[in-house]
């Protein structure tokens, strides 16, 4: 007997269903024992095929409810044929049974039959293993060893190939002025706590955590995590910091990790390497080509290979007795200080001038330095897209090398986090919403701070028995540079009925065909607009805008609120949405480079708004609204879930206590009607959505992970209370407990806002009443879904007047769709498809590519989508997701209207 989840869903609101102790549904136990058990899951690359090289892949895979049981092994195999790999468990359902487990396997040359299913893993010949000393930690990955400290300012002590030392110590280095143009003062990483998360075979993970100090002063708390693949040479680094200075004194001016390198062997067998977008920059120290005297093609050519050259006995005399008078150039730096320009130059020393040697738009960012007998290459990821970068080598004319991957370049101008505006006369809250009122940004003395943001960066580090060839070092530079990313396959993540309403891509009929056509321009759309306007840089990366402007033809980067998006309306889980159904790159990377950015960048760390995040504006941090719908943990599952990513992870549990933050940030000081009265103690005014739900997502999560019933019943307490309202979810916002997670009744009383579920509490919903049984609840939240977008009439009539201000019609179809799906109710299925065809207040749905190339006032073409936003765009997404999975009959019954611009020009707010 197979029980899906709509038809559990429909028996708990019609005919109360409770749940035992265990999560299991009395009368569903015996069904779900008889659930046939796991088949096979199928694994995917997102580019389609398998890749000439990866580093090492963890993929996430989610199970149906009751197929797996705890505890069960599960193997990665190619062909039928076992591969060595590692599996553990990211959540289960309530019954205990597996909901979602990742898989590790080893780098190499890739496969694309790859299938998880139940049976015992193959064990790697060069098992990944991890010892513990009494002051470090040795990671030996076949002949690797590294040697992890766990305090001190070192990182990595070092890494031996064999008995050979190939990489000396690695640091976490930077400067910080007193000043924009004061002098910089170096700081160094401090280690203060290391954390085995996983010892292998296939994949081992080390967690170090500690500050950066200048002198006697800490600060820049970090998380770096290490991760060693069996069969690797690598380790791959995710380097995390918060900023934690005043920023109008400590002006960040370069941040990285350098490596020391040993060098050994003579100036002419000093290899220097850098990755290019054109031909790869290969040089020595000493070179031995091009000069007046030939010393012979094998000399010549080894030194291009990388190989040592022959015995100097064989050199033609007229060079080998004149090597000494060949200049040595021991530093080389590239810097990428935007994202269309970077420069390579050396030198021969300290204190002489610099040589310009190349220049080109966008280096993979790789650097190697060291010999036939040893060196080391360091590889960052985003290298050009958030510049100002850097890669500089250093002293490999003397016995010990350094190379830094500088994540802000020194030669860079320092970071400048202070805000971009002054007061302006607005004090108090009636300037303050004035100037809401014409820019659309909310603005407060001292709230525009970035103190406690954050930034997430992915490293590779490689310690190597020789130098590579330039072809290996190229394919190395590109697995870093764009990461070969398996996924589960879109038709068993939708088997398993994971992440809330979706369906598989489907164009049998015209209609269905349309929507799905729209959703890969849009979705193309966005990621040209990422390129065309440039929405690079070490802070900007990975966000987009929020609104258009059309006379400018210039999306509105510098108009308050209308700036950078920060998460406004989920353009992140429309994204990953896309990303789930069809597993496609182009949504997937730009879902996961979004979620690095919105989940560090635009929430807050530390400090008094920790746990929060802050609403769209010119800079990531400038809008005085500090809330828990931007630092929300439903954007951030589907990468968790996919990837297994550990910092994620960590994200996910930091905004478990969001709701803390409310204690001392009134998030509704300033509106128009003035602050909300005092609540009773022990209690914060918190709305049902998106603060609530946003906070679900995070409760939920942890409860998948643990398994601690404390965060189910913490949100099956909300979910009762609202459920016991006389206005359910359309009372809107109440008194919360803290203590208890419980609403306090304020009572009949409507209280609309067009923002309550379209920050993820349409999704996480479809999730909770899938999981937690409150029959009260899921009633109310149907009685919503019917009404919010019912005819105004009809509204008035249910519930007398006002009918309240309901907005964004269009996005809140997949409400009524929901409520129709639900009820097998044809005549409201068809009023979503309505409503959604009708556009109002969205993006609308266009038969046609709307998309069309311009001249602006200078002559320069221009690409626009009429009438976009970026809250139109996600919105539309999500609803033309859910309508596809919940009502597909009625959208092959509604008509796509013919659109013009003259349709187009709503503001969606």
């Amino acid at each position: 007997m197979t029980i899906s989840r709509r038809d559990a869903v429909k028996a708990a609101l019609f005919g109360g269903i409770a749940t035992t102790a265990s999560g299991i549904a009395p009368g569903l136990g015996a069904a779900l024992a008889k659930v046939p058990a796991a088949t096979p899951v199928p694994l995917r690359w997102i580019d389609g095929t398998a890749p000439p090289l990866h580093l090492g892949q963890t993929v996430g895979v989610a199970w149906p409810r009751g197929r797996l049981r705890k505890g069960a092994a599960l193997s990665v195999s190619a062909g039928g044929t076992a591969v060595p790999s590692q599996a553990w468990t990211t959540a289960t359902w309530p019954d205990g049974s597996i909901k979602w487990t990742a898989h590790a396997i080893p780098p190499g040359t890739a496969t694309d039959a790859l299938t998880v299913a139940p049976g015992r893993p193959a064990v790697p010949t060069g098992a990944v293993r991890v010892e513990e000393r009494g002051d470090a930690i040795l990671i030996r990955q076949g002949p690797v060893t590294w040697e992890v400290a766990r305090s001190g300012e070192v990182l990595i002590r070092g890494a031996r190939h064999g008995d050979r030392p190939v990489l000396g110590p690695v640091t976490l280095v930077g400067a910080v002025r007193p000043s924009i143009e004061g002098v910089p003062v170096d700081f160094t990483g401090r280690v203060e706590r290391v954390t085995i998360e996983q010892r292998g075979p296939v994949r081992a993970c080390i967690k170090v955590e500690g500050m950066h100090r200048a002198g006697p002063r800490g600060w820049l708390p970090f998380t770096v995590r290490l991760y060693a693949y069996a069969g690797g040479n690598h380790l791959r680094i995710v380097h995390s910091f918060v900023y934690d200075g005043d920023p109008a004194k400590d002006f960040l001016s370069a941040i990285g990790i350098r490596a020391g390198v040993p060098m050994r062997g003579a100036m002419h067998d000093r290899h220097l390497r850098l990755a290019a977008d054109g031909p790869m920059f290969v040089e020595a120290v000493r070179p031995l080509t091009g000069l007046r005297r030939d010393p012979g093609s094998a000399f010549r050519a080894a030194q291009i290979e990388g190989r040592a050259v022959p015995p100097l006995d064989q050199m033609a005399k007229t060079v080998r007795d004149r090597l000494e008078r060949i200049p040595t150039w021991g530093d080389v730096s590239l810097e990428q200080p935007s994202a269309h320009g970077y420069t390579i130059v050396k030198r021969t020393g300290e204190g002489h001038a610099w040589i310009d040697s190349a220049q080109g738009a966008r280096a993979p960012g790789l650097a190697y330095v060291g010999g036939p007998d040893g060196g080391v290459a360091i590889a960052q990821r985003f290298f050009w897209e958030r510049h100002p970068s850097a890669l500089h080598i250093r002293d490999a004319a003397t016995d010990t090398a350094t190379l830094t991957a500088w994540l802000w370049s020194p030669e860079a101008p320092a970071m400048d986090l202070r805000p971009y505006r002054g007061v302006m006369g607005m004090e108090g809250f009636p300037a303050q919403n004035e100037g809401l009122d014409i820019t659309y940004e909310d603005y407060e003395p001292g709230w525009d701070s970035a103190t406690g943001i954050a930034r997430t960066s992915e490293l590779t580090l490689w310690a190597l028995p020789a130098t590579p060839p330039t072809a290996t070092l190229a394919a190395m530079a590109m697995a870093n540079a764009t990461p070969p990313q398996l996924m589960a396959d879109p038709a068993s993540l939708h088997t398993a009925q994971v992440l809330g309403d979706w369906g598989l891509p489907d164009r049998s009929t015209a209609n269905r065909a349309a929507i799905e056509d729209q959703m890969d321009r849009l979705i193309d759309f966005y990621a040209g607009e990422v390129e065309r306007r440039n929405w690079y840089g070490f802070w900007n990366h990975g966000d987009v805008m929020h609104s258009y402007d059309s006379d400018r033809h210039q999306w509105k980067y510098d108009i308050g609120g209308f700036a950078w998006a920060n998460s406004e309306l989920s353009p992140d889980l429309w994204l990953w949405s896309a990303a789930l159904r069809t597993g496609k790159a182009q949504a997937f990377r730009l879902a996961e480079a979004m979620t690095r950015h919105t989940g560090e960048v635009d929430s807050y760390h530390l400090g008094r708004f920790m746990g929060l995040g802050t609403r769209h504006g010119i800079q990531h941090f400038a809008d005085s609204s500090k809330q828990p719908r931007v630092a929300n943990a439903i954007y951030r599952r589907h990468f968790y879930y996919l990837t297994a990513d550990e910092r994620t992870g960590d994200l996910l549990r930091e905004f478990l206590v969001s709701d803390h933050a409310l204690t001392t940030v009134e998030i509704g000081r300033k509106v128009p009607s003035g602050p909300p009265a005092p609540t009773p103690p022990g209690t914060v005014e918190m709305g049902f959505g998106p603060s609530w739900t946003a906070l679900c997502g995070a409760w939920l999560t942890e409860w998948e992970r643990t398994g601690d019933p404390k965060w189910r019943d913490r949100i099956a307490a909300g979910m009762d209370s609202i459920g016991r309202m006389a206005r359910g979810w359309l009372t809107g916002s109440a008194p919360f407990e803290l203590k208890s997670g419980r609403y306090l009744d304020p009572g009949a009383k409507i209280r609309l806002s067009h923002l309550s579920a379209v920050f993820g509490a349409v999704e996480i919903n479809a999730e909770m009443i899938q999981l937690i049984d409150v029959p009260r609840y899921k009633a109310a939240w149907l009685d919503y879904c019917r009404w919010y977008n019912a005819p105004r009439a009809d509204f008035v009539a249910k519930f007398a007047p006002p009918a309240g201000p309901r907005n964004l019609r269009e996005g809140h179809s997949r409400l009524t769709a929901w409520a129709a799906h639900a009820e097998g109710d044809t005549a409201l299925a068809d009023r979503a498809a309505t409503e959604f065809f009708s556009g109002e207040a969205g993006l609308g749905t266009w038969s046609t590519d709307p998309r069309r190339t311009i001249k602006d006032a200078s002559g320069a073409s221009v690409v626009e989508w009429p009438g976009v936003s970026t809250n139109a765009a996600s919105q539309w997404g999500l609803a033309a997701i859910q309508l596809l999975a919940l009502v597909p009959e009625a959208i092959d019954r509604g008509t796509i209207p013919p659109w013009s611009e003259k349709n187009k020009s709503q503001q969606v707010s």
